[in-house]
């Protein structure tokens, strides 16, 4: 059940990344703060990769090219989804950009299904449907 304590942990945090987001972009060029927001969690994650003593996994990931391909596309994927995140969280309120930004959980679901063959039962289905409604509601009640 550790896995349900870090994934409160990062819906906390990623929560703040929000608030905090919506508080910096005052007068402030999106893709200027996410560049710099970029440089912060790339120290933060070298430093911690250091704490923990992890350096030489760079060179496994660097050694294996479908690793370093897919996770390159994952780095261009987030990027991007942090530049339109910003964009979006500087011309409305958070209350309607987050509950939007949060069908990728849907999204999530189907590309999981289609392209690495998860196995998702009904419910998940029915969850993911209901998120995709709650979240289109939420932001335009806003």
């Amino acid at each position: 059940m550790s896995w349900l304590i870090f994934a409160l942990l990062s819906a906390v945090f990623a929560a703040l990344v929000a608030i905090f987001g919506k508080i910096g972009l005052q007068n402030i060029d999106t893709n200027t703060a996410t560049a710099i927001r970029a440089i912060v969690m790339a120290v933060f994650l070298i430093v911690i990769v250091l704490i923990e003593g992890k350096l030489h996994d760079f060179k496994t990931i660097f050694i294996n090219n479908k690793a370093l391909f897919y996770i390159v596309l994952s780095g261009i994927a987030g990027g991007l989804s942090w530049l339109f995140y910003f964009v979006a969280l500087k011309g409305a309120k958070v209350s309607q950009v987050v509950p939007i930004d949060r069908l990728s959980i849907v999204l999530a679901l189907v590309l999981a299904a289609l392209f690495i063959g998860e196995k998702v039962t009904w419910q998940s289905w029915v969850g993911a449907g209901l998120i995709a409604i709650g979240g289109v509601i939420i932001a335009l009640a806003n």
